[in-house]
């Protein structure tokens, strides 16, 4: 499937589908599963699994878009889209043919959604330094145990991929990995529903493992390889995944703010608000944001499909630019939008909640300006 025909189809699911339950969704604190089993029935949950498992074969642009498309209408649904997206790119990248038989192959057919596990409430931001505990038993299995927070799709995937300390006693310190946790695997305990002030809908919720069994094949490529999949897959996608929904809600909004300014009409004078010179002034310098962080976007992620050694980095700035840009938009929208805009159960309200957490999802924006500056310094990027 090509890149047109799949946002054509985003587009399609997020105008028919999200659009008219977002405002539920949100008042509900309600997964979205009408959504998400959309998207599933239109094949895209299968957009970063490889053609060869019968996925679509697309990388980071593709994400950035179709997250984007799906923002526009609803941040949670994006959001729940593309931690599914991630994970399954990181399932994909050193799969073996069990783990190709067994999900690839089921996420391709939108029979299986995924997700990440990876922060935990002791490392706050350094989600890539997890405390997760992972032991050998016997030759077969291996157990968890730890607790996740901010689990996206908590309770309601089909796996989730899980961050750990190294099984091998003898690793050095720092030496962690990667495995698949099957849904409803005994010893799993599930916190209690999301409640925060914006994106309501994405089931982000703690997850205690205690004692976890899990077969020794759900390990992710080798011990020790966590740090490989942050740098090379999780972070990438999941940068890209954050980017593109913000940026669809900051297009959503600018496109309201214009909407509004061209309908609205001043009685006594009966002239448009598209006629005042300020405003035209304000709606061409946030049209200008958008379209220059649009850009940053796609640039950074063909960057990353291309293998340009220089994308990580563009990556790290490109959803830094993305939180300020979603912040500021959504903000003008409601002053140019008055009295309409800054009502308590508008679309601009909503997407006033849903941007507050651009700044603060791991990889924070301060800590990806200061990789920016360490890689542009030719420093290490995790360096004290």
């Amino acid at each position: 499937m090509d890149l047109d025909t799949v946002i054509a189809r985003a587009r399609r699911v997020a105008r028919e589908v999200l659009g008219p339950e977002s405002r539920s969704v949100d008042e509900e604190r309600r997964w979205p599963e009408s959504g998400i089993r959309a998207l599933q029935d239109m094949r895209l949950t299968g957009l970063t699994v490889p053609e060869g498992q019968g996925g679509l074969g697309h990388g980071l642009l593709a994400l950035a878009r179709v997250c984007e498309e799906l923002g526009r209408e609803c941040a949670s649904t994006s959001i729940c889209f593309g931690m599914h997206a991630v994970g399954a790119a990181v399932i994909a990248a050193k799969a073996t043919s069990i783990q190709q038989h067994e999900l690839l192959s089921s996420i391709a057919e939108g029979k299986h959604i995924t997700s990440l596990a990876l922060s935990e409430p002791g490392t706050g931001t350094y989600f890539y330094y997890p405390q997760t505990k992972l032991s050998l038993h016997g030759e077969a299995s291996l157990v968890l145990s730890g607790a996740k927070c901010f689990v996206t799709n908590g309770g309601h995937a089909n796996s989730y991929v899980v961050s750990t300390v190294s099984a091998d006693p003898d690793a050095p310190p720092g030496h962690f990995s990667c495995v698949v946790l099957p849904m409803d695997t005994k010893g799993m305990e599930w916190g209690p529903a999301w409640s925060g002030v914006g994106m309501r809908g994405n089931s982000s919720r703690s997850l205690q493992l205690d004692d976890v069994q899990i077969p020794r094949e759900n390990l992710l490529g080798n011990e020790g390889d966590q740090i490989w999949y942050v740098f090379n897959v999780i972070t990438p996608y999941f940068l890209v995944a954050m980017a593109g929904t913000y940026l669809g809600v900051a297009s959503a909004a600018l496109d309201d703010a214009r909407r509004n300014l061209q309908e609205r009409r001043h009685e006594h004078s009966g002239a448009l608000l598209a006629e005042n010179p300020i405003v035209q002034h304000r709606l061409g310098q946030t049209w200008a944001i958008v379209a220059r962080t649009r850009a940053l976007l796609y640039s950074a992620a063909s960057k990353g499909d291309a293998g340009d050694p220089d994308a990580l980095v563009a990556l790290f700035s490109a959803k830094a630019e993305v939180a300020d840009c979603a912040v500021d938009v959504v903000g003008q929208a409601i002053t140019l939008s008055g009295g309409r805009g800054y009502r308590d159960g508008s679309r601009l309200e909503r997407m006033l909640r849903d941007v507050q957490a651009s700044h603060i999802m791991a990889p924070t924006t301060d800590t990806l300006r200061s990789w920016t500056g360490r890689a542009l310094l030719g420093r290490p990027i995790l360096g004290e």
